[in-house]
Parts: C-alpha cells; sequence; structure tokens
C-alpha cells in the first residue's frame, strides 16, 4: 500500500498570520473576498488595521452578512473602495451611504468574468480545515470561489474551524499546492440567517404556486419571506418525489426533507442529489449538509445555467420582485435609482425553467404597499419608474403572480398581458391602470374590465 503524501511541512511553510498575510495588499490592487460563510473576517481585520498606508484598494464581494471592516474603518473611500455582485441586507445599507457600488451581473457568468476580463491581485477566502489529502474545501459558499482562486496573483485561505465540509459534483475544493498562504485563527459561529415570517398576501401567493406543481417536481427558491412560505407550504402538501436544484439552499427545503417531501429521484440528472451553489440559514441547515452525500455543491457557472436547468422535467423556479409594468417587464433589484438587491440568478431559473419539460417559473410579488407616508401604492404600474432596472425582459415573462393569482405571459400580445397583470392587479388600481392601458395603446375593446 502506497504511503499518504505528509502535507505538513507545506502547511507549515505556508501559515501565515493574518497580519503577516495582509502585508501582500498592496495600494491601487483588486482584492476579492468570498461571500457569505466563506467571508474571511481574522483578514479582513487585519487589511483594515493597515488603512493609512494603503490608498485607491478595490475590494469585490456579495451577499456579506456581517460588517466589513475595511468598509466601516473609511467613511470617505480614501483607502478602499468596495463593490458588491448581490446585496445583502447589509450591503444595501452601504450603499445608502455611498460605501458600496454594485456590480451588474447574471449570476451564471460570474465565473466566465473571472476568467476572461477581471483583474484579481489578492484573492481571500474562509475554508474547512484541511483534509489527509491536502484539499481546504469550500464549504458553503462554492458559488464561483474556484474560477476567482485561479485568476488571483496570490490565493490566501482562512481556516474556518466551524465550516462543515460539503461534498460536491466541480469545484468544491483547492488544494494546497494551489494556496500561496494559509490563516488560521478563532471564529464564532457561523451566520445563522432566519425566515422572516409570512404575510398573508404571501401564503396566498405560495398557495397559488403550490397548486400548479405536480409531484416529482424539481425546486428553486430565491430569497426571502415569500420564497419560504412556498417551501413552508409544500412542506405540509401532499406533494412527492421532489427534487432540488437551485442557486442558494435555504432552511425551506430541510422542512421539506424533515416532511419526507425530498427525494430527487424524478430528476433527469443528479439524481438521487439535492444541488446547491451556496447557502444560507441555520444551524441545522449547516449540519444536514455536512459531509451528506445526498446533498451537493457545484458552482454557479453549472447550478444556474439554464442549459441544465432545461435538462431537468418538471423544473419549477420562485423568485421576487419589487414591480411589473404592463408590458410585463420585471424590476427585482432597483427602487427607481436605489439599489435593493441584484439579478443574482433569477434571469437564468426563467429561463432555463421555460425551456424544461413541465416547467413553471413563477415571479411573485405582493400587488400593493405602503410606501413610508402610509400610502397605498401599487406593485404593479403603467411603466416602470425612472430609475427601475429591468431585471427580466419582457421576452421572457412567465408567470406573474400576486394574491390576486397568476398570469402566464408566455406567447402575449402586449393587449393580452395588460389584461392579463390588470386582473391580478390590487382592486383599488385596476381603473387607473385600464385607463393608462388605453393611453398606451394596451387595451381593445374585447379586453374584460
Amino acid at each position: 500500500m502506497a504511503v499518504p503524501f505528509n502535507y505538513t511541512s507545506e502547511y507549515q511553510r505556508k501559515l501565515r498570520t493574518p497580519e503577516q498575510a495582509a502585508a501582500v495588499v498592496k495600494s491601487g490592487d483588486w482584492i476579492d473576498i468570498s461571500m457569505g460563510a466563506g467571508f474571511p473576517q481574522l483578514m479582513d481585520a487585519a487589511i483594515a488595521k493597515r488603512k493609512e498606508e494603503l490608498f485607491d484598494v478595490k475590494i469585490r464581494g456579495y451577499l456579506i452578512m456581517s460588517p466589513i471592516q475595511m468598509v466601516e474603518c473609511d467613511p470617505t473611500r480614501e483607502h478602499f473602495i468596495y463593490n458588491s455582485w448581490h446585496m445583502s441586507g447589509y450591503e444595501r445599507k452601504l450603499c445608502d451611504k455611498g460605501l458600496c457600488n454594485f456590480i451588474p451581473m447574471v449570476f451564471r457568468n460570474l465565473g466566465f468574468y473571472y476568467e476572461h476580463f477581471l483583474t484579481v491581485n489578492v484573492a481571500m477566502i474562509s475554508v474547512t480545515p484541511m483534509n489527509e489529502h491536502g484539499y481546504f474545501n469550500f464549504s458553503l459558499s462554492n458559488t464561483a470561489s474556484r474560477a476567482t482562486l485561479d485568476k488571483a496573483d496570490v490565493v490566501i485561505v482562512e481556516v474556518n474551524e466551524n465550516l462543515p465540509w460539503v461534498y460536491g459534483g466541480l469545484d468544491e475544493c483547492i488544494h494546497i499546492d494551489d494556496v500561496d498562504m494559509i490563516v488560521e485563527g478563532e471564529h464564532g459561529p457561523i451566520i445563522n440567517i432566519g425566515a422572516p415570517a409570512a404575510t398573508e398576501a404571501e401564503e396566498k401567493i405560495a398557495e397559488y404556486v403550490v397548486q400548479n406543481m405536480c409531484d416529482g417536481s424539481t425546486l428553486q427558491l430565491g430569497i426571502g419571506g415569500l420564497p419560504n412560505a412556498v417551501g413552508q407550504m409544500i412542506a405540509k402538501s401532499d406533494l412527492r418525489d421532489l427534487g432540488i436544484h437551485t442557486e442558494m439552499l435555504c432552511d425551506s427545503y430541510l422542512d421539506m426533507y424533515k416532511a419526507g417531501k425530498i427525494t430527487n429521484r424524478m430528476k433527469n440528472i443528479d439524481r438521487y442529489k439535492s444541488v446547491f451553489g451556496l447557502a444560507l440559514g441555520s444551524q441545522d441547515l449547516y449540519d444536514w449538509v455536512r459531509e451528506n452525500p445526498g446533498v451537493v455543491t457545484y458552482p454557479i457557472g453549472y447550478c444556474n445555467n439554464p442549459a441544465t436547468v432545461g435538462k431537468i422535467d418538471n423544473f419549477v423556479s420562485v423568485n421576487n420582485c419589487i414591480s411589473v409594468d404592463l408590458y410585463g417587464q420585471i424590476c427585482a433589484e432597483t427602487s427607481g435609482t436605489r439599489q435593493i438587491s441584484g439579478t443574482g440568478g433569477q434571469l437564468d431559473f426563467l429561463d432555463g425553467a421555460a425551456v424544461s419539460r413541465g416547467g413553471k417559473a413563477f415571479i411573485c410579488l405582493t400587488s400593493a404597499f405602503k410606501d413610508k407616508e402610509g400610502n397605498m401604492r401599487s406593485r404593479i404600474n403603467p411603466t416602470l419608474q425612472l430609475g427601475d432596472v429591468v431585471t427580466d425582459p419582457r421576452s421572457q415573462a412567465y408567470y406573474i403572480v400576486t394574491e390576486y393569482g397568476g398570469v402566464n405571459l408566455m406567447g402575449c400580445s402586449t393587449w393580452q398581458r395588460a389584461e392579463k397583470l390588470i386582473s391580478v392587479a390590487h382592486p383599488m388600481f385596476r381603473d387607473e391602470l385600464i385607463a393608462n392601458a388605453e393611453k398606451q395603446g394596451l387595451w381593445i375593446r374585447s379586453n374584460k374590465r
């Protein structure tokens, strides 16, 4: 029997304190920090301490859930300039303060951007402890981690003793040979993300979605209270033999699994495997994915690729949006010019579900909301407001669902779209919407009022 290679000496040779590793960062550098549970807290703090000697350091990250010290220590952005691929609630607040800039992207292409277009001087990611074969695991933050590290001039891994090892199908690990520096230190518990309680309107939307699913469906849920409501309703339903193929794994999937709904046995690809790109949720969720052969991680370039999704029969995609206009244009990331979220994988799964045999893509929104002055405002409008970004073009709009029902816009003309969308708008705004549709040439005599 061959004797395994001992990586102890190489590990010790590459081991650095956070301060020693931070010394590699130079003024003008582009540095990348991993998302979610992969956020390198020790390296962030060490680089922030060098603020006075660093200038114009550009940082890329996304879905960061805890304070970024490099940003917090520099309110003038003279030293550090932070940019996000996808806004968490924390990053949205940074953006409101002028401390974060958004980077538009379609999630499936993130690895492609790094491979072909971006400069990465230093990349940093939190990983599991190294195994006996010399591998560190990306754990809950696979996404585009390998593509980012492969492009970096310097690769720093921060060992987080609390991260679970997650089995994967592709690019879920990095070998010590491909690492330049290793940082160790004590970490607190992994960030836990609670599921917000669903509103009555969201429960009605979830009910419509679940009623339009079938046994054997494979599911992708977006972020927020509404997708969580869908998952919880599925857990209580009669649906059977469901599968998971998703960008983000959250506690709703665990609820469905505990209820016996998840088997993955009807999937056309990755049969018997729940597939995800990143995970954010509770400690119970993290314990579920730890060394679980039935829950595996792939990079986003695989999870979100419409060509991959389209191979899975009865694929169901459920995502939120902020507003829709009468043409079927969908805004899911801004309110006017204020950045709220990002495109993420919404368009990826919309495209993929549209070509899945029996597939359905649901874009969900409450019909109305109250503004800061307490006035009721419609989320379905004649046109998108000034500054609203089109996340999903009207040519790709599929099911639009509010608490008043759902409509399928695929193949519909402009007047059909207007009629259908007005039918699921809040009743107090329907007459006004019809009047605007008439002015815009979107209404004909046979339209239902």
